[in-house]
């Protein structure tokens, strides 16, 4: 009894601590306008939320360019490209270069000459400026070879912005696509509870079989399935878009395109005209049959003599001066001409040409290749494109009846001249067109993206 008297004292003494701290708080609360300072330090502490970022089209295929990185990585090869040419131009041009010598030679004793024939002097000194030019087909060939080899680089970074292109269209009306659908699951799963509901009130009044209920449950349960994996596929679907256009991380963002928005495809006529002319494959083949032409020229330059010309302005004597003791002037010029005649190299050239030649046949075969597979690609594409674009308005057509046989065959159920299977087999139907038309509209879009790897082209609304 005494531990239960004391038990309850300390409860009480607890509790008229508590109801005292909450008054003093009501009368701080009451003295300061706006609620306590407490409240005040957590609301000026809490950061605004991020503006929404609306993405149009555009917006993110420019941000994926700077994120992607083989398409940076092609960026940087065509870069480098760039440089060999210039630098395989370079030398082609007259060089300038400053040499400095000293040479210490030991001599055979005063008054007497050294012993190397090839020095003038026991101490002899070298400042001259070397202008020097080299003439042979080998480096003309190294710079157009470095030409085809720019425009083989520049040929890939444009295959591969296209591609680039085609997967962010695609994940863009991905996107698209399931925000469209995770619509279309809410509403189904509003309208499996309204079907419970109905099943339910017409149960009470005798109307019904309790497996009609049993059966819009069993449907209300597999709708809201449905949504939860509408809601998971929309999550992933932005995860992957965030990722593909965004060097950080951000889901902060929403889509300025619109899914359904009419887009015309352009006639074939125009697909095969654009494609002749701008298609980054065939110019990449191009460049690579150009590239091995110019190699084989250069091996067989080897079998030529090559051409070189010195001229040098400065001083070559005994004192590091411009002047020597007599005080004559040091400062002269001399200029070397040299031809180097190939004579036997144990058939080095002759391999380096067959090497060559082996190259550029290959080269052509690749060329025809790409020819025959891009008239392929035409056909293919485009009708794949048109094809997606006839479906398309089917789809349209399905979702809209779909939808209303939803509502009639709903109505007819009411009035009893319908099964509760037929309501079931409404909704379904119409859940199955939803997303067939938003799965067919993204279809299209894509076919337009794989056009424009072809035509350099992208049709936007």
């Amino acid at each position: 009894m005494k531990l239960h008297g004391t038990l309850v004292r300390s409860w009480t003494l607890v509790a008229a601590v508590l109801l005292c701290g909450a008054s003093i708080a009501a009368a701080q609360d009451a003295a300061t306008p706006g609620g306590t300072a407490a409240t005040k330090v957590v609301s000026q502490a809490a950061p605004s939320p991020s503006p929404v970022l609306r993405l149009t089209l555009d917006d993110a295929l420019a941000r994926a360019r700077k994120n992607s990185a083989p398409f940076q990585a092609a960026q940087t090869d065509a870069a480098i490209a760039r440089q060999d040419r210039y630098q395989a131009a370079a030398a082609l041009l007259p060089s300038v270069t400053y040499n400095n010598q000293a040479l210490y030679t030991q001599s055979n004793g005063p008054g007497n000459p050294v012993k190397f024939i090839a020095n003038n002097a026991v101490h002899e000194y070298i400042s001259q400026a070397n202008v020097h030019e080299a003439i042979d087909l080998v480096s003309i060939s190294a710079f157009r070879k470095a030409s085809a080899a720019t425009a083989l680089a520049k040929a890939r970074a444009e295959i591969a912005s296209r591609g680039l292109v085609v997967t962010v269209v695609q994940n863009y009306y991905s996107v698209a696509a399931a925000q469209q659908k995770l619509e279309s699951a809410k509403k189904n799963a509003e309208e499996g509870e309204r079907f419970l509901k109905l099943t339910q009130d017409l149960e009470k009044g005798g109307e019904v079989a309790h497996a009609d209920v049993i059966k819009a449950e069993l449907q209300m349960q597999e709708r809201h399935r449905q949504l939860l994996e509408a809601q998971l596929g929309l999550r992933n679907a932005r995860l992957d878009f965030a990722v593909l256009i965004f060097p950080d991380f951000n889901d902060n963002f929403e889509l300025a395109e619109d899914l359904h928005a009419s887009v015309p495809l352009p006639t074939l006529a125009e697909v095969q005209q654009l494609a002749a002319r701008d298609n980054p494959d065939l110019r990449a083949a191009l460049a690579t049959v150009q590239q091995a032409g110019h190699e084989v020229t250069g091996a067989r330059g080897g079998y030529l003599p090559s051409l070189s010309f010195d001229y040098f302005y400065g001083i070559d004597a005994t004192r590091f001066a411009v002047n020597n003791e007599q005080g004559v002037s040091n400062l002269g010029t001399s200029t070397l001409a040299t031809i180097n005649i190939p004579i036997w190299n144990w058939g080095t050239t002759q391999s380096r040409i067959k090497q060559a030649e082996l190259r550029h046949a290959q080269a052509q075969r690749e060329l025809s290749l790409v020819q025959r597979k891009l008239l392929a690609e035409i056909q293919s594409l485009y009708a794949e494109a048109e094809t997606a674009l006839n479906e398309l308005s089917g789809l349209s057509r399905s979702a809209e009846l779909s939808e209303e046989s939803l509502r009639l065959t709903t109505l007819r159920y009411k009035g009893g001249e319908a099964t509760v299977l037929e309501v079931v087999d409404a909704q379904t139907t119409f859940a199955q067109a939803n997303a067939a038309y938003q799965d067919g509209a993204v279809r299209y879009r894509v076919a337009l993206a794989n056009l424009q790897t072809l035509t350099g082209v992208l049709t936007t609304p």
